[in-house]
C-alpha cells in the first residue's frame, strides 16, 4: 500500500486495555501437538485465544455486530441470549445459538481450532427472524492482545496473496483475520475512539476505513457480505511469528474448509476419551465427567509437555489490564499434581507420566518448586508453599503403585525425590504460605502433605537402598505428626463455648506460637481485607483444611478432634445454596466480589468454593456416609451451568442480574478451575472404589492403624519450642555441621555432642533426655567448627 493510500486511525493509543469475562462457557484446542492454539468462549463469542503456548493470550475477544444501516444496532455478546452445547460428548468443540433479545435475528455457530494449523475456525450462519438478509449488515470485530499485552499492538488492512485480511502484530506474535466470503469493507482503529464498535454503534454502518493503527490498544473490523452464500460463512483467525505466516495459516484453513477440520477435531478427541475409565456409567442427569476429563487435557501445553495451567481465564478480567500478565494461565505445582492425580484416576496414565516429567525438569536446584511459574519454568510469584514441594513426591508414590511400567526404574526419580525431601526437612514444618497463598505458619493441610511426602520418600529411599535416609525421614514425619495438635489444635476459648466443643483445628498458627501450649496466643494477618479488618486471633480463623488430616490418612474420620472441628466448620463456613451446602475457604476471607457485587480489586469478600464440597465428600466417604458423599457430588455438578464448567467460586447473596451474579452460580472468579474438575474426577473414582482414591497408604497404616509414636522431639532454629514432652529424646536439627555444648543440671556439668549428617539435608544431634523428669531444664549452645566460633546464646528447654 502506497503512502497516499494509508489512512491512519485517530485516537492513539486508545483507552486502557482490559481483559474480558473469566466465566467461560467453553475452552478448547485440537488434541494434537501440531495445532498450537487454544480458544475460550463466553457470552456467545470467542474470548481469549492463546498462541503459541497455553500461557500466552493473544486476543481479548471476537464477536459480531448487527445493524440495519439506519437505526438498529445490536452487539452479539450483550444483546443476545446464548445457548451452548458440545459437538459430541467429551469433545471441546462447541455449537452456539445466539438469539437477539429483540427477536430480530439468530446466529448459529460451530467453533473449533484447526487440527492441522494454528487457526481458530467459526462456521457461522446468520438467520433473520424479522425481515430478510437484505435488511441487515453484519460486522466482525476482533480485539488483539498479542503476547499477553493489550498495549503496543500494530494493526493494518492488507492481504495475503491477494486474499483480503486484517492483521495485527506485536513483537514476534502476529494474527490474521479472514473470512471465507471476502470482506466487503475493512478498517482498523484504536479501542474506545476509532474502532469498529464506535463506528457502527454511532452510524449503524461502517463509515470509517482506516488502514493502520500503530502501537496501541487496537481493534480490527470487517463487514461480511450477507448476500453471499445465503448468510453462511467461515471466520478464521490464524497465528504465526510474523504477519505472513499468520495469513498463510488463515487462508489454508479456509481453502481446506471447515468440515475437514471439524471431522479430524472430533475424531481425535473421541479417540482420547474412548479408553478412559467409564466413571460416567450411572446415567446421572447432569454428569460432567467427560467435560472434566476434556478440561484437564485442554489446559496442557503442547511444546512443554506435561505443563498444565490452572485455568484458561483471568479472574475478574474485565477489571484487569496489562498489569496482570499471568492471570490463571500459569502452572501452580499443587494444582498440577492434583490434576495428575485425576488423570491417574480416570486411567490417563500416559498423560500423568508427562506431568511427572514436567515436574522433574522444573524443580529448583534446592529441591522446591516455585509458587507458580510460566510454562518454561520461570517463577512468576515469589512465595514458598511447602505443600507444593510435597505433592510431586506423592505423585511419584501414586504412579509407582498405579503405573509401575510408566514410571520405570525408580532410580530415575530418586534425585528428584531426595532433593524435595531434603528441602522439606530443612525448611518445614512451617510454611511461608499456606495453600491459599496468604499466610506463614503451621497449617494442618500443609503439615498433612509434608508428613505424607516424607513417608512416601522414605519408602522410595528404601527401594534404592538408602536405608539410613529412609529411617531419618520416617523419624521426622513421626515427630511432626505427633505435634500437629500442639501446633494447630486450640482448646477452650469463646468459639468452644459458643459451639459447644472442647477444641478445634485452626486455619493456621503463626510460626512464633511454637512455644505456646496452643495457638490461642497467636495472630494471623488476613489478606485481601481493608485496614482494620486485616488481622485476627489464630483461634478465630477456621478452615476446612484440617480435613486433609483424614484425606492423607494421618487421622481417623472418627477422631474426636476432627468431629469437633467439623462442627465449627459447619457453623462458620457452610453456605446453604440452591444446589446444597458449599463451604468458604475460611472465615474473613477477602478474595471475592464486594458486597455490592463489584469486582475484587485487592479487597473483597470470599465466596464459597465448589471444590471444597468435593473435599468434604471425600471426608464423608471415609466416614462411611456414602449417600452424603454422592449428594455432594451432585452439589459440584449443580454448581455449573449448561457448559458443565466448574467455577472457582459461586455467588452466595441475592441475585444481581445486571452483574450476572446469580445465587449458587459462577462469580467473576476463574471458570473453569482445573483443580475443581480434578477433584470431581477423583471423587467419582473414589465413589466407584468405595475409598479415597488418592489417599497415600503410609500415613493411615502408620498413624491410624499402628498408632506409631515418635521417639524424638525436634528443636531447630525455625522451630524453637520452649518445652519438651517427658520421655522423649531431644533431637537438635542444624543446617550446617556443629557441636552442641549442653547441660541438664544448670551447667554444673556439661557435655559436647557433635552432629551427624542425616543424608536428608540436615545435621542431627540427639541428646539423651528421655529419662529427665518434669520441670528439669536442658540448656545448650553451639560451636560452629567451619567458622571457628561459638553461637554466643544459650537456649533453654523445659521438660513438661
Amino acid at each position: 500500500m502506497s503512502d497516499s493510500q494509508v489512512r491512519l486511525a485517530p485516537g492513539a493509543p486508545g483507552i486502557l486495555p482490559r481483559w474480558t469475562s473469566s466465566a467461560k462457557t467453553g475452552v478448547g484446542t485440537a488434541r494434537n501437538l501440531h495445532s498450537q492454539v487454544w480458544f475460550t468462549l463466553s457470552h456467545g463469542i470467542l474470548d481469549e485465544i492463546y498462541f503459541p503456548r497455553v500461557d500466552q493470550a493473544c486476543t481479548r475477544d471476537q464477536g459480531l455486530l448487527v445493524s440495519d444501516g439506519s437505526g438498529f444496532f445490536s452487539e452479539e455478546k450483550r444483546n443476545t441470549t446464548s445457548r451452548i452445547s458440545s459437538l459430541a460428548p467429551g469433545v471441546p468443540g462447541y455449537r452456539l445459538v445466539n438469539t437477539c433479545s429483540q427477536g430480530r435475528y439468530r446466529i448459529l455457530k460451530e467453533v473449533i481450532s484447526d487440527p492441522f494449523r494454528n487457526s481458530v475456525l467459526q462456521k457461522i450462519s446468520f438467520e433473520p427472524l424479522q425481515g430478510t438478509l437484505a435488511d441487515y449488515h453484519l460486522y466482525a470485530l476482533l480485539a488483539p492482545h498479542l503476547a499477553n499485552f493489550g498495549t503496543g499492538n500494530d494493526a493494518w488492512v492488507g492481504d495475503y496473496k491477494g486474499f483480503p485480511m486484517l492483521f495485527a502484530q506485536r513483537d514476534r506474535h502476529a494474527l490474521a483475520f479472514a473470512c471465507s466470503v471476502p470482506w466487503a469493507r475493512m478498517s482498523v482503529g484504536y479501542v474506545g475512539v476509532s474502532d469498529g464498535w464506535q463506528d457502527v454503534s454511532h452510524h449503524y454502518r461502517m463509515e470509517w476505513d482506516y488502514t493502520e493503527a500503530r502501537d496501541g490498544n487496537v481493534a480490527l473490523t470487517g463487514e461480511i457480505d450477507l448476500r453471499a452464500w445465503n448468510g453462511s460463512f467461515v471466520l478464521a483467525v490464524g497465528f504465526g511469528g510474523i504477519w505472513s505466516e499468520a495469513g498463510q495459516q488463515a487462508l489454508s484453513s479456509l481453502l481446506d474448509g471447515f468440515d475437514l477440520a471439524r471431522g479430524e477435531y472430533v475424531r481425535s478427541w473421541q479417540d482420547w476419551q474412548r479408553p478412559l475409565l467409564r466413571l460416567d456409567d450411572d446415567d446421572r442427569e447432569k454428569c460432567i465427567y467427560r467435560v472434566s476429563t476434556a478440561v484437564l487435557r485442554t489446559h496442557e501445553s503442547k511444546s512443554l509437555l506435561g505443563g498444565i495451567i490452572a485455568s484458561l481465564s483471568i479472574p475478574w478480567g474485565f477489571n484487569k489490564g496489562d498489569e496482570d500478565l499471568g492471570g490463571y494461565h500459569l502452572v501452580w505445582p499443587r494444582d498440577l499434581v492434583e490434576t495428575a492425580f485425576a488423570l491417574v484416576a480416570c486411567g490417563a496414565m500416559g498423560d500423568a507420566i508427562r506431568v511427572l516429567r514436567y515436574l522433574e525438569v522444573t524443580q529448583e536446584a534446592d529441591g522446591h518448586w516455585a509458587q507458580n511459574l510460566w510454562l518454561d519454568g520461570r517463577p512468576y510469584w515469589g512465595g514458598l508453599q511447602m505443600d507444593e514441594t510435597s505433592f510431586p513426591v506423592l505423585l511419584i508414590d501414586l504412579l509407582r503403585r498405579e503405573a509401575p511400567d510408566g514410571v520405570g526404574n525408580i532410580e530415575r526419580w530418586w534425585p528428584m525425590v531426595h532433593r524435595a525431601a531434603c528441602f522439606i526437612v530443612r525448611n518445614g514444618p512451617v510454611t511461608q504460605q499456606d495453600r491459599w497463598e496468604e499466610d506463614a505458619g503451621y497449617s494442618p493441610f500443609t503439615l498433612a502433605a509434608e508428613i505424607s511426602a516424607l513417608l512416601a520418600a522414605a519408602d522410595i529411599a528404601d527401594q534404592v537402598a538408602k536405608y539410613e535416609i529412609g529411617t531419618y525421614l520416617r523419624e521426622t514425619a513421626d515427630s511432626w505428626n505427633e505435634n500437629i495438635e500442639r501446633w494447630t489444635y486450640a482448646v477452650g476459648g469463646d468459639l468452644c463455648t459458643q459451639i459447644g466443643v472442647e477444641g478445634y483445628y485452626v486455619r493456621i498458627a503463626p510460626a512464633d506460637s511454637d512455644g505456646a501450649a496452643s495457638p490461642l496466643q497467636g495472630f494471623v494477618p488476613i489478606k485481601n481485607r481493608p485496614p482494620g479488618e486485616n488481622q485476627a486471633s489464630a483461634t478465630h480463623l477456621i478452615s476446612p483444611d484440617c480435613l486433609a488430616l483424614v484425606r492423607f490418612g494421618l487421622r481417623s474420620p472418627s477422631d474426636p478432634r476432627i468431629l469437633n472441628t467439623i462442627k465449627v466448620i459447619d457453623e462458620l463456613l457452610r453456605a446453604t445454596l440452591p444446589q446444597g451446602p458449599v463451604w468458604y475457604r475460611y472465615n474473613g476471607d477477602g478474595y471475592g466480589e464486594h458486597a455490592d457485587g463489584s469486582a475484587f480489586d485487592g479487597t473483597g469478600i470470599g465466596r464459597p468454593w465448589p471444590l471444597l464440597a468435593g473435599e468434604r465428600a471425600h471426608y464423608e466417604l471415609a466416614a462411611g456416609r456414602i449417600k452424603l458423599a454422592e449428594a455432594l457430588l451432585r452439589v459440584m455438578e449443580d454448581s455449573t451451568d449448561e457448559s458443565g464448567l466448574i467455577p472457582e467460586q459461586v455467588w452466595d447473596a441475592e441475585d444481581i442480574p445486571a452483574l450476572e451474579l446469580f445465587r449458587g452460580k459462577s462469580t467473576g472468579s476463574a471458570r473453569p478451575l482445573v483443580w475443581a474438575h480434578a477433584e470431581y474426577i477423583k471423587l467419582r473414582r473414589s465413589l466407584r472404589d468405595g475409598k479415597i482414591f488418592d489417599q497415600p497408604p503410609q500415613p493411615v497404616q502408620r498413624y491410624v492403624f499402628e498408632q506409631k509414636k515418635a521417639d524424638f522431639f525436634g528443636w531447630r532454629f525455625n522451630n524453637k519450642p520452649r518445652t519438651l514432652p517427658c520421655g522423649k529424646k531431644l533431637r537438635i536439627i542444624l543446617l550446617t555441621p556443629g557441636m552442641v555444648h549442653w547441660s541438664d543440671d544448670g551447667w554444673k556439668t556439661s557435655h559436647d555432642t557433635g552432629s551427624r549428617d542425616s543424608g536428608a539435608g540436615v545435621y542431627a544431634v540427639d541428646l539423651p533426655t528421655e529419662n529427665l523428669v518434669v520441670g528439669q531444664k536442658i540448656v545448650f549452645t553451639f560451636y560452629w567448627p567451619a567458622e571457628e566460633r561459638w553461637e554466643g546464646t544459650d537456649y533453654t528447654i523445659t521438660v513438661e
